[in-house]
């Protein structure tokens, strides 16, 4: 029985003898394609795609061993099976220089036709043996690096994009990806070899209809099926693919959306490349399932922080305010920011914090100390003594966290205003065609404090001053003072003294997306 047919170069510079034995080679099933000469050696594999060759030792522009010396060197041949044919160098001596060069056969005149064929089937047997290892092992390489990418993904449209690209790679043929988020909105990616993934149409039913080619139900665990093309299509009429489909579907807990992954059936054509596939799929639900929770996660922190925050500010005659809070992305965890704006009548207090940490604990510790401030303001302590109350709740409370809370108190008939600040970020004062900004720093609560510094100042008619947290001004690679001097621009700029709260929108808009959630107080005296 031969091996599995192959395309085999037959280089020699007798007619008589390519003739025969690629007659031999065809009557066993393989394709040949001939060459007469080294250079007519180096032409055939420039363009064809050989699995063999059988070579002579003796041609007019080079030695046999040589040339095979030379395809053994060279990084897209080396793998390439040689066989040696010779009719004038048939000493063992010979066939040993020859072997010790790179061939992996060497046979001499006469040769018998059978004994050479099942030479072939040998030596392919051994190629494709270690053709198949070296795939494997590149398979596996793309997986891992598939399962890094896929545990450091942020968002779902991401994980899908990665997962994808990764199937692709793994298989070499076109890859999609479905799954079904919290946010009911269904995911398909789709990627082919070489390029980018692209996103699909994904009615949240598609993952349900096309459960039912799978034998996975209602249940956990991993199930895996070759699909028909037709079968497909008839559920998924826009499949990405004409061909059949080999698929896995995976869920890790009752009650949830599986997830699935679809490759073309040319891909997956044995057992070893099904277990692939399968720990690709489970790789996937493992890491959606941890992005799902990170998110619910989120969302509670979300829901927490923006319940905590003021719903709105108070109307004080011949001043506007505006706030905001933005966080960061629907999949980072919520920070500790917060911000607050209290009437006490003759002053007017402004405070605005930032709790170290982004997660469901800072935004808890928050809360504490937004309600404590609340508290302490209502008790009619001024601002350092506050500062230092709420500093005493950190050390007593919460004695592994820090905070930055910067509190204003304002005078609203004369504009005076009083700056106490204990280690957040200086605010910026916008006035008469000019923007500086005052004295920031001091000590962040969560440290013994002696004292607390106060800036005083007077806010001029038609002036304004801005307080914000760190998360509009930090990125990644770009200095502080950089992006400082660019609030101050676009402060300078933004038209406060028209509508506030577009005015606040652009500003924090011309930052684009942030990495950290933000807050920001703008008030603004009328002229």
């Amino acid at each position: 029985m031969t091996a599995e047919r192959c395309t085999t170069l037959v280089v020699d510079d007798n007619d008589t003898k390519r003739y025969i034995i690629g007659s031999w080679l065809r009557r066993a099933g393989h394709t040949v394609v001939e060459a007469a000469s080294a250079a007519g050696t180096w032409e055939r594999l420039a363009e064809t795609d050989v699995d063999l060759i059988v070579l002579d030792v003796m041609l007019p522009d080079m030695s046999g061993i040589e040339v095979c010396e030379r395809i053994k060197a060279a990084p897209d041949t080396a793998a390439i099976p040689v066989i040696h044919i010779s009719a004038a160098a048939v000493e063992v001596a010979d066939r040993t220089h020859g072997l010790r060069q790179g061939a992996d056969a060497y046979m001499t005149d006469p040769i018998d036709p059978g004994e050479f064929i099942a030479t072939v089937d040998a030596v392919l047997r051994y190629y494709r043996a270690r053709r198949r290892a070296e795939l494997m092992a590149s398979r596996m390489a793309a997986l891992t690096r598939t399962s890094l990418a896929l545990n450091s993904a942020e968002g779902f449209d991401r994980l899908t994009a990665i997962a994808a690209a990764g199937a692709a790679e793994i298989f070499g043929v076109t890859a999609a990806v479905f799954i079904l988020p919290p946010d009911g909105r269904g995911r398909r990616t789709v990627s082919r070899v070489g390029e980018p993934p692209w996103y699909r149409e994904c009615p949240p039913s598609a993952l349900a209809d096309l459960g039912g080619l799978l034998t996975l139900g209602d249940g956990t665990g991993t199930a895996v099926a070759l699909v028909p093309g037709e079968r497909l299509r008839a559920v998924l009429p826009d499949a990405a693919t004409d061909d059949d489909a080999a698929m896995v579907m995976v869920r890790t807990k009752r009650g949830r959306p599986p997830i699935l992954v679809c490759v073309e059936a040319r891909g997956v054509l044995d057992e070893d490349e099904f277990n692939l596939l399968r720990q690709l799929g489970q790789m996937l639900a493992l890491a959606m399932e941890a992005l799902r929770s990170y998110t619910e996660e989120h969302q509670i922190a979300l829901t927490l922080q923006r319940s905590l925050l003021p719903a709105g500010v108070p109307d004080v005659p011949g001043w506007r305010f505006a706030v905001r809070y933005e966080p960061s992305s629907d999949q980072a965890e919520v920070g500790g920011d917060f911000y607050e704006v209290l009437d006490r009548g003759d002053e007017v207090l402004v405070a605005i914090g930032d709790v170290q940490g982004h997660s469901l604990h800072a935004a808890t510790v928050m809360a504490e100390i937004r309600h404590a401030l609340r508290a302490f303001a209502e008790e009619g302590h001024d601002a350092v003594a506050i500062l230092g109350l709420l500093n005493g709740v950190m050390q007593r409370y919460h004695d592994d966290q820090t905070a930055t809370v910067c509190i204003m108190t304002l005078d609203p008939r004369t504009g005076e205003l009083a700056v106490a600040n204990a280690g957040h970020l200086a605010p910026l004062y916008v006035g008469d065609g000019e923007a500086h900004y005052g004295k920031g720093g001091g000590v962040l609560l969560g440290f013994p404090v002696d004292g607390v510094a106060v800036e005083r100042t007077t806010v001029p008619p038609g002036g304004s001053v801005l307080l914000y947290t760190d998360g509009l001004i930090e990125d990644r690679g770009v200095p502080l003072s950089v992006n400082m001097e660019r609030l101050r621009v676009l402060a300078l700029g933004a038209d406060l003294d028209g509508d506030l709260e577009q005015a606040s929108d652009r500003v924090i808009s011309a930052f684009g997306h942030r990495e950290d959630d933000v807050a920001l107080v703008v008030l603004h005296r009328a002229r």
